[in-house]
C-alpha cells in the first residue's frame, strides 16, 4: 500500500502557497478543552488538595484519601533506579551524564564593570544572575511516559541551581512508570506528587496546602495541559506551549534512503499532528526514500499513525539546489533540522533558523531526543524564528547592578531630570536633582 505522502516541488506555479498550507497548523484549543480547563483551573484555586483529589478520582482512576498518598516519598525513586535492569540504567546515567556535561557550560555568569573618568568614578553597572527558587516540572504519564523528558527539565534546573523541583506526574490507575521515577532520582527531583492533567498545573501555579507554588513550570504535556499552561503564563512562568514535533530533513542524494525514510517515521511517530519534511534537489532519490517508506511502514507498530502524520502534514520536496533547500528550511524554521549531507558544515552558515541542528549523515535526530546531551525542548511551529531551546539560562533570572557615586550623581542627575521634565514626571526629575547641588 503506497503512502499518500505530499510530493511538491518548488519549480511548481503556486508552490509558495501551498507550503504555506502544508505548515499552517492551528494552535487554537478546542473551545471545550479551553472550559474545561476554565473551570479546573478555577477549583483547584479556590479548594486546593481537596479539587486536586476530586479530579485525580475522576481523570486518573486513583482514589486517594489524602494529598499524602499521592506524594512519592525519595526511597521510592531510589527503589526504581535499583531495580532496573542493569543495560536501562547503564543507558539512563549515560544519558544523563551527557545531558548534565552539555547544560554545565551553559550557566551564564554576572558581570559588572566601573565607569572611568573623573566625573563618574566609583559608579559601577553590572548583571547579576541568580536561579529561580523552585521550579515545576510536569510529565506525562498517560498514554506514553518520557523519562527523557525527566532529565532534559530536571538536569538544567539543578544546574542553574534551581532551589527545589517539584514534579508531577500522572499514574493512571495507579500504575507508575519505574523509568520515570528512576530519572526523577538521578536527576535530583525533591518532591513527586502521581497528579496529571490542568489540575496539576493549577496546584504549581497557585499552590495547595500539600503542593508548593513554583516560579515556573517547564516539561510537554496533552492539550489541557497546554492550555492551563498558556492560561497560569504570567502568574508564574513556563518554558513555551509546544505544537506538534517536526522534522526536516535536507539530503543530496548521498545517505541511504532508508535512513532517511526512518528518520521522517520517528517524529511522525509522535502523533498524528507531527510533521515531516524532505527537501532533495535529486529527483531519483526522492523516489527512492518513497520507495523506502512505503517498504518501511508496514514494520512500524506505530504505522497507522506514522501513516497519517506523513499523508495529513508530510511532504518530500524536490528543490532547485541546496541553497534553495537552506533558504526553504529557514522559512520553515523546524524544531529539529538534519543536514543529512556528507559536507553538512559547509552548509551550516545558511542556516539561521533551526531548534535544534544535526549536522551529517551519521546524525539521526533520535540522538538528540536521549542522549546526545543538547536539549530536546525546542521551539516549533515555526517559532524558532524568535526561541530557543530549554537551557540553563531559562531556570536563571538576571537582574541590574546599579551603584552611582556622588560625582555620577551630578553627571547623570541632570540628564535624567531633562528627560523626566521633558515626560511631565515632576517627582522622578526632583528625584534625580535631589542629589546634585
Amino acid at each position: 500500500m503506497k503512502t499518500a505522502i505530499k510530493r511538491l516541488s518548488s519549480t511548481d506555479a503556486g508552490f509558495s502557497g501551498r507550503l504555506d498550507e502544508l505548515l499552517a497548523f492551528e494552535g487554537a484549543q478546542d473551545a471545550g478543552v479551553e472550559a474545561a480547563v476554565t473551570s479546573i483551573l478555577a477549583e483547584v484555586k479556590a479548594r486546593g488538595d481537596e479539587a486536586v483529589l476530586e479530579y485525580t478520582r475522576r481523570f486518573d482512576r486513583l482514589d486517594a484519601g489524602s494529598m499524602a498518598e499521592l506524594e512519592l516519598p525519595p526511597a521510592a525513586l531510589q527503589a526504581a533506579l535499583d531495580a532496573l535492569p542493569e543495560s536501562q540504567r547503564a543507558a539512563l546515567e549515560f544519558a544523563a551524564s551527557r545531558i548534565r556535561t552539555y547544560h554545565e557550560r551553559q550557566p551564564l555568569q554576572g558581570w559588572q564593570y566601573e565607569e572611568e573618568g573623573e566625573a563618574l568614578r566609583g559608579t559601577l553597572l553590572g548583571q547579576r544572575i541568580t536561579p529561580l527558587d523552585r521550579v515545576g516540572l510536569y510529565v506525562p504519564g498517560g498514554k506514553a511516559a518520557y523519562p527523557s523528558s525527566v532529565l532534559m527539565n530536571a538536569i538544567p534546573a539543578r544546574v542553574a541551581g534551581v532551589g527545589e523541583l517539584i514534579m508531577t506526574v500522572p499514574t493512571p490507575g495507579g500504575e507508575k512508570n519505574p523509568l520515570v521515577l528512576a530519572a526523577a532520582a538521578l536527576a535530583g527531583v525533591d518532591r513527586v506528587f502521581c497528579v496529571g492533567g490542568a489540575q496539576a498545573v493549577a496546584a504549581l501555579a497557585f499552590g495547595t496546602r500539600t503542593i508548593p507554588r513554583v516560579d515556573k513550570i517547564v516539561g510537554p504535556g496533552n492539550a489541557y495541559v497546554a492550555a492551563a499552561k498558556r492560561r497560569v503564563f504570567g502568574i508564574v512562568g513556563i518554558d513555551m506551549v509546544a505544537g506538534p514535533s517536526e522534522i526536516l530533513v535536507i539530503c543530496d542524494g548521498s545517505i541511504d534512503p532508508e535512513w532517511v525514510a526512518m528518520d521522517l517515521f520517528s517524529q511522525a511517530e509522535h502523533d498524528e499532528l507531527a510533521q515531516s519534511i524532505l527537501l532533495c534537489p535529486d529527483a531519483a532519490m526522492i523516489e527512492r526514500v518513497a520507495e523506502a517508506i512505503d517498504r518501511l511502514l508496514p514494520e512500524m507498530p506505530r504505522a497507522d499513525t506514522i501513516r497519517a502524520a506523513l499523508e495529513g502534514r508530510g511532504a518530500l520536496i524536490q528543490v532547485r539546489d541546496l541553497d534553495e533547500a537552506c533558504a526553504i528550511a529557514n522559512r520553515i524554521a523546524p524544531e529539529h533540522l538534519e543536514l543529512a549531507l556528507e559536507d553538512a558544515e559547509d552548509w551550516l552558515p545558511k542556516i539561521r533558523h533551526a531548534g535544534a541542528i544535526f549536522l551529517g549523515p551519521w546524525t539521526s535526530e533520535a540522538l538528540g531526543d536521549y542522549c546526545a546531551g543538547p536539549n530536546h525542548v525546542l521551539p516549533t511551529s515555526g517559532s524558532a524564528r524568535f526561541s530557543s531551546p530549554l537551557g540553563v539560562y531559562d531556570f536563571q533570572k538576571r537582574s541590574s547592578l546599579i551603584r552611582v557615586s556622588q560625582g555620577g550623581a551630578r553627571t547623570l542627575g541632570p540628564v535624567a531630570a531633562a528627560l523626566a521634565e521633558g515626560e511631565g514626571l515632576q517627582a522622578h526629575a526632583r528625584s534625580a536633582s535631589y542629589r546634585f547641588p
